[in-house]
């Protein structure tokens, strides 16, 4: 006859739930030794919603991709037949 108890099954959960209660202690920690002391908010303008103020600075974000001259593909290393010809027309 199987044996019915639950301490098997407690040890994971007391784990699980240590591990999690860790997890929000690092992510409270870190949020609060940020050095941001102006979140900023948002304004809304027309149909136009902007972040104003902050701790992030234009030359935090990435480069705008239109003023980044996109990179050149790769030339295949493989043909397939048939490929830059019109079809039914065959030379």
């Amino acid at each position: 006859m199987p044996r019915l108890s639950t301490s098997p099954g407690t040890f994971p959960l007391v784990a699980g739930i240590a591990t999690a209660a860790v997890l929000c202690a690092v992510a409270v920690f870190t949020v609060v030794r940020s050095g941001c002391e102006d979140p900023g908010g948002y304004e809304v303008d027309g149909d136009v919603v902007r972040l104003v103020g902050g701790c992030v600075s234009r030359e935090d974000l990435p480069v705008d991709p239109a003023e980044r001259p996109a990179p050149e593909a790769p030339a295949p290393s493989w043909k397939v037949e048939g490929a830059g010809s019109s079809p039914g027309l065959r030379p």
